[in-house]
């Protein structure tokens, strides 16, 4: 349209004044992506310039204006401005061969031997672990090429790495078979290996109280089944049942206690920890199914089908008994309980609602409810010798079950809500909030996450938004200003702009990466609980 306009030779269409004041910029620089630069001077009228337009615009009106109007149009400049951008590099295949790879990767991956990498160049990198500061990389690139040295071609490659597959494969069969019969070995000499670290778990803390726990259920399961088949009570069946669901659930809770002690693997990288919760959680189903169903059943058997009942003298020796050891259980899991309570901080009821150790609260609650069982039994049983009417004693097997059935309802609970992933307590993740808040290089976090992983062990997660100044200024601490200020000044094209650019960059990049590891091995250091920390870059 403007265009257009000046062909006519008119301006006054499409201009509020005719008196608009414009002059031409007398020279123009235009800027490559090299760094070259063109000068268009005002005597340059090839192409279609703004000089050009304007120049067929004046010569339309030559005869019209006169000197004061060139004159208004000689005051106020029209300012062009070029910005000056790099061109956009796509980053195809060829540039990823510039990764760093490792040297286990490259031996495993390649085929090679450690002697082949000497002859490679080699990059020293910021180490991700904690116990190492760097370590050595290798360019893929490099790696690929002595690769196809070495083997020839890529398909002599592929043989090989089908070979090693196929002996690797068969090293682990062999593997398989030899510890198969190392086992049927010490099976028939004997096994004299010093005793695990697994087995010493049963001697101390949750596997002691579970391994007492053990050993008196059933010894009473044993005494209670003799009492029953002597008396024929309902209710000394039902204690007999809830000796015995008691003696196996906390035999599935030793099971549970040996397979966490087990190493993190790579099928299993947060290690075992959840078997007690799972342990627990099907103890607190076999309670239900063993103890509270039988119990029912044969609650109402004994409504349905009264029958008189014998002596209750053994009965009563029997539950004297067991109200003994059991209490003595029950105080070994509140002893324990009380101390690891108060080492983490914990009342003894908040302790046991968040199912902190469940293998020591299976132990409790299945302890507190046989005591109470007992007195219920006894007391029913009662009742029966005094009034001769069996009917209460078929109460008190309901009673039991009832009894059973709640405790177990409890543990379900408590253990799903545990395997869930349930979140840490609003104060202790409020601590950690305020201590990476606190720290200059954190900006703010957004969407903080810690999850109960079970046996206090915590894991974190938050997205950081980190200060680009404090990380520039941490990584200029470190190097030497007066150097950096001469390579600035060398500084005279757009290519050397940009190789300067990349460099110090990356250097920047690393530092960021530095600083997050300091972040995770402080928050660690602070809150034992926090094993893993997963700080996501915003």
């Amino acid at each position: 349209g403007w265009q257009a306009s000046m062909k006519s030779g008119s301006l006054s269409y499409i201009l509020q004044c005719h008196r608009l004041p414009v002059q031409l910029v007398s020279q123009v620089r235009v800027y490559t992506s090299n760094g070259q630069k063109k000068d268009l001077g005002s005597e340059d009228t090839s192409g279609s310039t703004p000089k050009e337009i304007l120049h067929k615009v004046g010569t339309g009106r030559q005869d019209t204006t006169n000197a004061g109007q060139k004159q208004s149009f000689l005051k106020e400049p029209i300012q062009v401005k070029v910005k000056a951008v790099l061109k956009k590099r796509e980053y195809g295949p060829k540039y990823t061969q510039n990764n760093f790879i490792t040297g286990v990767r490259a031996i495993n991956e390649f085929c090679l031997k450690s002697s082949d990498l000497d002859q490679l160049r080699k990059i020293k990198r910021r180490s991700p672990h904690d116990d190492t500061e760097t370590f050595t990389v290798y360019l893929r690139s490099d790696v690929e090429a002595k690769s196809l040295e070495v083997w020839g071609s890529p398909e002599a490659l592929a043989r090989e790495r089908k070979r090693r597959k196929e002996a690797e494969i068969k090293y682990r069969e062999n593997l398989f078979r030899n510890q198969k019969l190392l086992w049927e070995y010490k099976e028939f000499f004997g096994n004299t290996k010093p005793r695990s670290s697994a087995a010493a778990m049963f001697f101390k803390g949750p596997g002691k109280v579970v391994m007492v726990a053990i050993c008196i259920n059933g010894l009473n399961f044993f005494f209670k089944l003799l009492a029953w088949v002597y008396t024929g009570s309902a209710s000394m069946f039902s204690e007999a049942i809830h000796s015995l669901a008691d003696t196996c659930n906390q035999a599935l809770l030793a099971l549970g206690i040996s397979q966490s002690a087990r190493t993190p693997d790579p099928s299993h990288p947060y290690g075992f920890t959840n078997m007690r919760y799972i342990a627990s959680l099907i103890s607190g189903v076999g309670i239900f199914m063993m103890g509270a169903g039988f119990s029912w059943y044969h609650g109402i058997i004994g409504l349905l089908h009264p029958h008189p009942i014998e002596s209750l003298l053994w009965a009563y020796c029997i539950l004297a008994g067991s109200l003994v050891s059991e209490g003595a259980t029950l105080l070994v899991a509140i002893n324990e309980i009380r101390r690891s309570a108060r080492a983490k901080g914990l009342s003894f009821y908040q302790y046991v609602v968040q199912s902190r150790d469940p293998s020591t609260n299976v132990v409790l609650l299945e302890d507190a409810a046989a005591v109470l069982s007992v007195a219920v039994a006894a007391t029913c049983m009662g009742l029966t010798s005094l009034t001769g009417n069996p009917y209460y004693d078929s109460v008190g097997s309901l009673g039991v079950g009832t009894l059973l059935g709640t405790v177990s309802a409890f543990l379900i609970y408590t253990n799903t809500e545990a395997l869930l992933g349930r979140s840490i307590q609003p104060e202790q993740l409020q601590r950690l909030t305020e201590f990476l808040e606190s720290d200059p290089v954190v900006r703010a976090i957004h969407d903080v996450k810690a999850t109960d992983m079970g046996m206090s062990k915590v894991r974190f997660k938050a997205e950081v938004d980190f200060d680009g100044r404090v990380v520039t200024r941490s990584y200029l601490e470190k190097q030497d200003i007066e150097q950096l200020l001469q390579e600035i000044q060398q500084v005279k094209t757009l290519e050397e702009l940009e190789a300067f650019m990349l460099k110090h960059g990356e250097n920047i990049i690393d530092t960021l990466g530095a600083e997050v590891d300091r972040l995770e091995k402080d928050l660690k250091q602070r809150n034992p609980d926090v094993r893993h920390v997963d700080l996501e870059i915003l």
